[in-house]
């Protein structure tokens, strides 16, 4: 279902505020700052390039992408929430770095002229875009000509508790959608190739590890949190005794999940690169 001007500002201000809250404690996840390493690895950037960085948050991508664009090159980070941006700005500071910048902006509506960039990076925040594929054509707009993009996505299979939520809210007649637009392979191919781009290339890391019963049955889902690519939030169209419903449902599926080591939780990713 595609949202008219109203929703987009509001699904768009949730997530902004969700990430500002998050702004002082995002850091302290390791697996972020991986498999920021990793994407920039694998765009191999020449030095001297001119990276963008879309929903660059605290700015761990576009921090690995200006150490190999060096002194030459710029690197760009944008996001739609003030907290990232000013703790990106902070640790800037910190670093004393001349080659990177970090403003307040929407990955959608790029404030750069067509041919700006020779990389695009959007690290783990490519099911948060309204559109993808207007996305997509969009950023292939503002790149050089054999410019290339990069992103992460991830398969429908990731994140345990999503899965479960899923799973449950369909017996409701609820689409919860998660990564499911980009959650194999063939996917993340097609939606470059219908963009125009081309040498396609998926890099698939296995990953993964444990957690808690306590800690996946917490991560049961909320309207208060922005739902990826929807709004109104799915669960908005569920009645009081429904959710109530759908949380025992969740959790005892939870459950018949655990084992002495815990949950799985499956965080495979893809690393999804096209050239314009």
């Amino acid at each position: 279902m595609t949202m008219d001007t109203d929703q987009v500002q509001a699904y768009k201000k949730q997530i902004a505020d969700l990430y500002s809250r998050r702004s002082q404690t995002y850091d302290s996840s390791e697996w972020h700052d991986r498999i920021a390493r990793k994407l920039v690895g694998y765009a191999h950037i020449t030095a001297g390039s001119q990276v963008l960085d879309i929903a660059t948050g605290t700015g761990t991508v576009a921090f690995h992408a200006a150490s190999q664009a060096g002194a030459q090159g710029t690197v760009t980070g944008i996001d739609i929430s003030a907290g990232m941006i000013g703790k990106a700005r902070t640790k800037l500071a910190a670093a004393g770095l001349s080659n990177i910048r970090f403003e307040l902006g929407d990955g959608e509506s790029l404030g750069f002229a067509p041919n700006s960039f020779d990389y695009i990076f959007c690290g783990s925040a490519f099911i948060w875009m309204t559109e993808l594929h207007a996305a997509l054509v969009h950023w292939r707009t503002r790149l050089k000509s054999n410019g290339k993009v990069g992103f992460h996505a991830f398969p429908e299979n990731a994140f345990v508790t999503g899965v479960v939520a899923q799973s449950v809210l369909s017996k409701y007649g609820v689409s919860y959608l998660m990564s499911k637009p980009t959650g194999s392979v063939e996917k993340c191919q097609k939606l470059l190739e219908q963009a125009g781009f081309s040498n396609v290339c998926v890099h698939v890391n296995r990953d993964g590890s444990y957690i808690s019963l306590e800690e996946a049955k917490n991560a049961w889902v909320s309207a208060d949190h922005p739902a990826p690519g929807q709004f109104p939030h799915p669960l908005a169209s569920m009645s009081t005794e429904q959710l109530s419903g759908a949380q025992a449902d969740f959790e005892h599926a939870i459950e018949e999940l655990n084992t002495q080591q815990g949950i799985w939780n499956d965080m495979t990713t893809f690393y999804v690169f096209g050239e314009k």
